[in-house]
């Protein structure tokens, strides 16, 4: 099941990443008069970290972050009608340099980065200035292959109607415990003899306010269930956090969190830490968590229950339309 698109300019205050007021409001003239096939990179403004994309499918915009701050914008060319490029959380699970189409005649799709493995990519190709593809989303030939460069297998991409900017959260305490808790000094020990995930297996935690469940993902495979803890028992919206690193002396997690919405114009919250102090798990889903923490490791919050329709394996993480 997909979803529509609407053509629409770029919000006011949106993708303004943590640049001062006056490179703000240029960066965004900037991207509201991009036109098809140009695109901004700056990869100076933050050298390294974890990396995430956010597609915007209305405003035909991919947004690269890297450590939280943006570095890059493109136009793009999203799903056609009749082919409409999903939405919600996908990880990369596949890179492909010279990659050819086996559904469309052996069509090349240069500097894949595939999103599914029934045919939604990020690669490069025509971009006519509106949503052409068949579900792909297509970027211009330079920025394809600076993301191709920056990406990983477990890479964040989040395809959305809108969005927030990340920020930055540290947390006081281990994923999945509340606040502070004991083995803290075990984990932080692993977490800093650990890089970007280039090397790790992808580590995603879904958690599901819908459905009362928590599900540990390794490579797009289910490694561990359980019912999930949330405090209060509202809502958690639908939230990214990525692991950034230990933070004050090891005392506690820092983190990058972005809000998203499949629907244009829907306000979007932005995440706060309390999410995740509201949420918990039994002792031993959150071992088997903590034992892969490493920096780029991902937590997905949905008030969208964990359905087989919206998740299969090594396929969509969590799929809102």
């Amino acid at each position: 099941m997909t979803t529509g698109y609407t053509r629409r300019r770029v919000m006011a205050g949106l993708g303004a990443g943590l640049l001062a007021p006056a490179a703000i409001a240029q960066t965004l003239k900037d991207i509201r008069d991009l036109k098809p096939g140009e695109f901004t990179w700056h990869p100076e403004r933050s050298p390294a970290g974890p990396v995430a994309i956010i597609v915007s499918i209305p405003d035909q915009r991919v947004h690269v972050y890297r450590g939280g701050i943006r570095i890059g914008v493109s136009t793009c060319s999203t799903g056609k009608p009749g082919h409409e490029t999903p939405t919600g959380v996908f990880t990369i699970l596949q890179k492909d340099k010279d990659h050819k189409s086996s559904t469309y005649n052996n069509a090349p799709m240069p500097n894949m980065n595939r999103l599914t493995w029934d045919g939604i990519a990020l690669h490069a190709g025509k971009l006519p200035g509106y949503p052409a593809s068949h579900g792909c989303v297509r970027l211009p030939m330079a920025f394809s292959e600076k993301v191709f460069g920056i990406t990983h297998v477990g890479t964040p991409v989040i395809l959305a109607g809108s969005h927030a900017d990340p920020v930055d959260i540290v947390h006081p305490g281990l994923l999945l415990t509340g606040d502070a808790a004991g083995g803290m000094d075990a984990a932080v020990a692993k977490l800093k003899s650990r890089a970007l995930p280039v090397a790790e297996p992808a580590i995603t935690v879904l958690v599901s306010a819908a459905s009362g469940e928590a599900v540990l993902l390794e490579n797009g495979r289910t490694v561990a269930t359980t019912a999930a803890q949330v405090a209060d028992g509202t809502g958690l919206g639908e939230h990214v956090f990525s692991l950034i690193e230990a933070h004050d002396g090891g005392a506690a997690l820092r983190w990058h969190a972005i809000g998203y919405s499949d629907s244009h114009g829907v306000p979007v919250e932005v995440p706060q830490g309390s999410i995740l102090r509201r949420v918990g798990a039994d002792e031993g889903f959150r071992a088997a968590v903590h034992d892969r923490l490493h920096p780029g490791m991902l937590m997905v919050t949905t008030d969208l229950p964990l359905h087989p329709d919206r998740r299969s394996a090594e396929d969509f993480v969590i799929m809102t339309a």
